[in-house]
């Protein structure tokens, strides 16, 4: 997918995107998804509640997509929001991708979006798996034109 250029950020959008930042990692904090221990009950299958936080999440997205889909929005700089479907001929690149995360969330008991919220509420080890989160981002990065998409 080519990311088209786009009007720079203003320090009042700047701000909005650091308030929803942490509007979602209040969220994420008092929702438990954050919490090891809730990870671990979910990867030994001894309690459905991040099933069901996921399973709403994917509910919410999917409902979102369809109405961004079907109103034909605009965004904040007045441009058409299209969003593409995915191509299903590369299910591989899926399954091996969602493997990567699946084992590195089962190891750390943490996803992407957590780590920075686990940081800020004091778990400095989680520095740690973030690091390690960006060099594995980097590395997709350089191996990209060699990977099937």
């Amino acid at each position: 997918m080519q990311i088209s250029s786009h009007t720079p950020l203003t320090a009042r959008d700047k701000l909005v995107f650091i308030l929803l930042g942490v509007y979602f990692g209040i969220v994420i904090s008092k929702s438990e998804a954050i919490s090891w221990f809730r990870i671990q009950e979910m990867f030994r299958f001894q309690s459905f509640y991040m099933y069901g936080l996921l399973i709403s999440a994917i509910l919410t997205a999917a409902i979102s997509l369809k109405i961004l889909r079907s109103l034909n929005l605009k965004d904040i700089s007045g441009r058409e929001i299209v969003v593409e479907e995915k191509d299903k001929t590369v299910w591989k690149s899926y399954l091996f991708g969602g493997l990567c995360f699946g084992v590195g969330w089962a190891l750390t008991g943490a996803c992407p979006g957590p780590l920075y919220t686990l940081i800020g509420t004091g778990m400095t080890v989680m520095i740690v798996p973030l690091f390690f989160a960006l060099v594995g981002a980097w590395t997709y990065g350089y191996l990209k034109p060699k990977l099937p998409h």
